[in-house]
């Protein structure tokens, strides 16, 4: 079951609105993804995830995941 838009948080907020656009459910991109459900659904309301699971929702959703770690100067 998805969400509400308004729920979503931080980069989940992005992955939660481009699946909402494309018309998908959290089992639509969890299949796309190799990810779980419960997954998905944990990654929209903001909690930590590990980047190789970023990526794959990116990739899965045709988004660019840009890390930035530290600030350089």
């Amino acid at each position: 079951m998805s969400r509400p838009p308004g729920e979503a948080q931080g980069f989940g907020k992005v992955i939660q609105s481009t699946r909402l656009e494309r018309g998908w459910s959290q089992t639509d991109l969890a299949k796309e993804s190799g990810l779980s459900r419960p997954t998905i659904s944990r990654v929209e309301l903001g909690e930590a995830s590990s980047t190789q699971t970023l990526r794959s929702l990116a990739e899965a959703l045709g988004l660019v995941l840009d890390v930035h770690v530290g600030d350089e100067q």
